[in-house]
Order: C-alpha cells, then sequence, then structure tokens
C-alpha cells in the first residue's frame, strides 16, 4: 500500500509540473522558431491541423496514434494543409505556430480577416486530448475560430477542464474508454449548444472488444492496458481521420462558395 501511496504521489507532483509549464502567453511571440517545431514549409496556411500526443510521449513517436494520424493526412490533404504534432504540455508553442500560420501578411497582428480564414482543427489522446481543449479557449480569448476539436480517453490535467468546449468551436467529439487507473472523460458538453455541435460521447469498451497493439512500453502494457489500446486502436483513429478530411473539405467548399457569391459569378463544384 505504501508503494501505491508513493507512485500516486509521485504521479501528482508530475501533473503539477506540467500543467504549470504548459501555460500559454497571449499575441504572437518571436521565441518558438519553426526549425524546431516543424518539418514543414514555413509558409502560412489557414488549414491547420494540430494534435497532442498524451503523456510524456514525443511528438514523432511513430508508435502513438496522433502521430500516425498525422503522417495519414498529410498523405492524403492539399500540400498547404499544415499538420503538426507537439507534446500536450507544449501547447504555448502550438499557440504561436497556429498564429504565426494565420498571420498572412506576416505583420505581427491578427486581422479580422486573417481570423475568419481559419480552418483549424485540433485532436489529442489522454493529457494531449485535454491540451486540445484548452487551446481552443486559448484560441477564443484572440477570437479565431476552430472547426473540430476530437478528444480521446481524454485525461485533465491539475487545474485543468476538459470537459466544456469553448464557443468558438463548431462541432467536437469525444472517444473514450472506462477501464483501468487511467480511462477517459466520459462526457463532453458544450459552452454554448446554439454555437458548438456534440457529435458524440463514444464508448469504446476493450475489454469486451479486445484488439493487438505494437510496440508498446511495457508500463503501458502492465498499469495502463486500457488506456492504451485507445490510442492504438486504429479503427478509431481512421474514424477521426475521415471525419477530418470531410470538415476541412467542407469548409473549404463554404469558403469558395462565399467568395463567388461576393463576386457575382457562380461557384466552382
Amino acid at each position: 500500500m505504501s508503494r501505491f501511496v508513493l507512485v500516486r504521489a509521485t504521479l501528482v507532483a508530475l501533473l503539477v509540473a506540467a500543467a504549470i509549464l504548459g501555460a500559454p502567453r497571449p499575441g504572437l511571440s518571436h521565441e518558438a522558431t519553426a526549425a524546431s517545431t516543424t518539418t514543414q514549409a514555413s509558409a502560412a496556411s489557414s488549414n491547420i491541423v494540430i494534435g497532442f500526443v498524451g503523456g510524456f510521449v514525443r511528438h514523432d513517436n511513430p508508435n502513438h496514434g496522433p502521430v500516425r494520424l498525422a503522417k495519414q493526412i498529410r498523405r492524403t490533404m492539399p500540400q498547404d494543409t499544415y499538420v503538426q504534432v507537439f507534446e500536450n504540455r507544449r501547447r504555448r508553442l502550438a499557440y504561436e505556430t497556429i498564429l504565426r500560420q494565420l498571420d498572412t501578411n506576416h505583420d505581427g497582428v491578427l486581422s479580422s480577416e486573417e481570423k475568419s480564414r481559419a480552418r483549424i482543427i485540433l485532436f489529442g489522446h489522454s493529457w494531449g486530448a485535454s491540451a486540445a481543449v484548452l487551446l481552443a479557449r486559448d484560441l477564443r480569448r484572440e477570437g479565431v475560430p476552430v472547426l473540430l476539436t476530437v478528444q480521446v480517453d481524454s485525461v485533465a490535467k491539475v487545474w485543468q477542464n476538459d470537459s466544456v468546449i469553448p464557443d468558438n468551436v463548431a462541432e467536437a467529439v469525444n472517444f473514450y474508454q472506462p477501464h483501468g487507473f487511467v480511462h477517459g472523460r466520459t462526457r463532453i458538453t458544450a459552452a454554448d449548444p446554439a454555437k458548438t455541435e456534440i457529435l458524440g460521447n463514444y464508448l469504446k469498451d476493450y475489454q469486451k472488444n479486445p484488439i493487438v497493439c505494437t510496440g508498446t512500453s511495457w508500463f503501458d502494457r502492465t498499469f495502463t492496458p486500457d488506456h492504451m489500446y485507445s490510442e492504438c486502436d486504429d479503427h478509431v483513429w481512421s474514424q477521426i481521420g475521415d471525419l477530418v478530411r470531410q470538415r476541412l473539405a467542407s469548409a473549404g467548399i463554404s469558403r469558395n462558395t462565399s467568395a463567388a457569391v461576393s463576386a457575382g459569378v457562380p461557384a466552382q463544384r
């Protein structure tokens, strides 16, 4: 029992430290450089897909769901779509990266037009899912809209709230599993249901429907197996990939239609 208490206390301490280090700062900062955060071109883009890995996982670890999904999206979306995965503690860096991408004239200030062009999707697993919701709130304070947030077995850090989706988000969806010491939030709600549609809170029970994971750590297999399954469930991540592509495609069609109507010409189909 004493060993369990010690382990739990250690985990709590790590959670506190991570929460403190993950807080964002407002405005466009020049501290973050593109070379340290992305392997993509530095050209500004309004199509932005940001993912967060959970735990203490590296942003480029190929064995984890968010990283595999980002790789898949890069292969299937137009080249002008910015796709990047961050560690969950790097929320500030992700925030600054988004603002930089939206700043198409590179003047360090986001205009109303630059904000209105934003087509942003945020997703994550575990702590990363919570980070996605908090990043949406950060963007709300800047007046930046978000198309979609996706949470997979979402776990909030100390002092975080990953259950209420802010009203700058158009749609949100939550996947969770209910077993083990670490398990996801079962329900998310909208701060303003008139502005945000909750697509669903979807239960995945891996004890009833087990799957096989590869490339996992002994710690995950021993202490958090069901939470681990939620990260390597190819079916779930494939669903998310389809959703991301559909939402970006729909947003692109809507924007082209609006531009065509404003110009007084028929929209392309």
